[in-house]
């Protein structure tokens, strides 16, 4: 029981990497406060894990939502120890030469600003209550390398990097940990909308997926929610008590070696899926 009575905030915990990560902080202990904007769903889940889920309405893209959000946990579990920053999406997937500002602007502040806010909220509660905490944040490959995603994407992630350096230099005296997680190819359904299937077909596209191009993968196989939420476990127990400022690439070894066509091939495979 890794996570035992820790208190946990999941934003983006619905789906994909943020559910996967709920599913097992309760599996190993943990009381964990979902925060999403997917009400029905998000309380479907807390009723089926129990006791120790409980959602919270939550738009991170609004400072007072994330304020709430931590507010609620204290509340509800009476602490928090672990703050995990993964509410996201594709963002605007424009290139450099057509983007707008508009769409940029709404790509940082859900995959970037919502990060730095929860940071500050986070550290707030760690510092009134005494004894410091683990906040985790999801970053990506797109965070390491060029050519992953589009350029308010790759901002994006880039940033999340840099608040993770920062928050050393900040709030490291505080005995407050930040880290990083950057995924690679994971199957959720966030791909599945980036490419515009219907998510009634998520399961069969992202299996498709898997069949298709798995084997360009170091490891031979695209990741799932289960490898992030591991790497997460790892950052919110003690057993990364001296662990902080580190961007953890869970990407199967993408990034340690080229990847040549893969951009190309992922864009072909997903248009031969089959309607």
């Amino acid at each position: 029981m890794l996570l035992e009575n820790k208190v946990c905030v999941i934003t983006g915990g619905t789906s994909g990497i943020g559910l996967g990560t709920v599913e097992r902080f309760v599996e190993l202990g943990a009381k964990v406060v979902i925060g999403d904007i997917q009400d029905e769903r998000g309380r479907e889940i807390a009723d089926r894990l129990g006791v120790n889920a409980h959602y919270v309405h939550a738009d991170v893209t609004q400072e007072s939502e994330i304020e709430a959000l931590v507010a609620e946990a204290v509340s509800c579990f009476g602490r928090l120890d672990v703050m995990f920053n993964n509410a996201g999406d594709g963002g605007d997937r424009a290139g450099m030469t057509e983007i707008g500002a508009e769409g940029f602007d709404r790509s940082m502040s859900l995959l970037a600003r919502s990060v730095l806010l929860g940071h500050k909220f986070a550290a707030r509660q760690f510092i009134a209550q005494g004894g410091g905490g683990s906040i985790i944040s999801t970053a990506s490959a797109a965070g390491i390398e060029g050519g992953w995603s589009s350029a308010a994407y790759t901002t994006a992630k880039h940033a999340v990097v840099g608040i993770v350096h920062q928050a050393v230099a900040e709030l490291a005296a505080h005995g407050i940990r930040s880290n990083a997680i950057s995924p690679g190819v994971i199957a959720t359904p966030i791909m599945t909308r980036t490419f515009g299937v219907p998510m009634e077909e998520n399961e069969r596209f992202l299996d498709f997926l898997s069949d298709r191009i798995g084997h360009t993968q170091p490891l031979q196989r695209l990741g799932r929610p289960r490898d992030v939420a591991g790497a997460a476990v790892f950052f919110a127990s003690d057993l990364s008590e001296y662990v902080t400022g580190v961007n953890l690439p869970v990407d199967g070894g993408a990034t340690a070696v080229t990847q040549g066509s893969f951009a190309i091939d992922v864009v072909a495979a997903a248009a031969e899926f089959p309607a």
